[in-house]
């Protein structure tokens, strides 16, 4: 089973992060969200405490891993936040009917073959200089400045996010097992089929100011029917801490349309 958090009451919301993070990307939007739902967050695969998956590490079997947990878990369908693969990750929960409605931010998957090659390198180069840094990481999320360094390539104003939000890139991109295979089969080789089958509420989002995700996240309206996309202004690709406002209103948004389409 996955390293899981709970907190909170209400209605179950999944939080899912991206490739090269942790469960602690989202540590200061999740108590904000658990004053209203029973908010669940995870660490995927290889990442932060949970182990890595000796199958192969593309989306399916991401959500195959998932979904297990979930009916551990005693929940059937639930709330999802996911962002960047989480994003993707979510997406594929709706299509298999585990989601009652979904903010899937800049998820990866639609992006075309130089978009994927960029933010191949990209990922890799973020590998590499992290796991040099693995010693200094926790140093370094003490500081403004050193929050900077750290974040500066998700986040659009990575000076606002907390030490443990910085401190997930070491869980993440410095230590996570299974990284350079995670990357080939949700970043290069994942391809998104069958979404036309989500029956929820969904809502793309993007920052404006997204370094990593090129055009990716609007192409999803075209596969996931009723979906809306909402643009994050000064906002970066992980924008966890630079529009948590913006967040928790599309958060909103969905769940209370997920409930109107239950009870009519």
């Amino acid at each position: 089973m996955l390293r899981w958090q709970r907190m909170g009451s209400g209605e179950p919301l999944l939080l899912l992060h991206g490739l090269g993070t942790t469960r602690e990307d989202f540590a200061e939007l999740a108590p904000r969200l658990a004053r209203e739902y029973d908010v669940l967050s995870v660490d995927l695969p290889g990442h932060g405490q949970s182990p890595r998956t000796r199958r192969r590490a593309s989306v399916r079997t991401l959500a195959d891993i998932v979904a297990t947990d979930l009916d551990q878990l005693g929940l059937d369908r639930v709330h999802i936040v996911g962002n960047s693969l989480g994003g993707r990750l979510a997406l594929e929960l709706a299509r298999r009917h585990r989601a009652l409605s979904v903010v899937s931010i800049a998820p990866s998957g639609m992006g075309v073959p130089v978009e994927r090659a960029y933010q191949a390198v990209a990922m890799s180069g973020a590998r590499l200089a992290f796991k040099a840094a693995s010693p200094r990481i926790e140093r370094l999320a003490e500081s403004t400045r050193g929050r900077r360094l750290l974040l500066g390539g998700l986040r659009a104003r990575p000076s606002q996010a907390t030490q443990a939000e910085a401190r997930a890139v070491k869980g993440g991109f410095a230590e996570a097992t299974g990284f350079w295979r995670m990357l080939w089969w949700t970043v290069l080789a994942d391809v998104p089929v069958g979404l036309d089958r989500i029956d929820c509420p969904v809502v793309l989002a993007q920052g404006n100011r997204d370094l990593l995700a090129g055009g990716q996240t609007a192409r999803y309206l075209f596969a996931v029917p009723g979906s809306r996309f909402q643009s994050l202004p000064r906002a970066g690709h992980a924008p966890h801490s630079d529009s948590p406002d913006e967040i928790i209103g599309l958060v909103h948004e969905v769940t209370s349309r997920s409930r109107l389409a239950r009870t009519a």
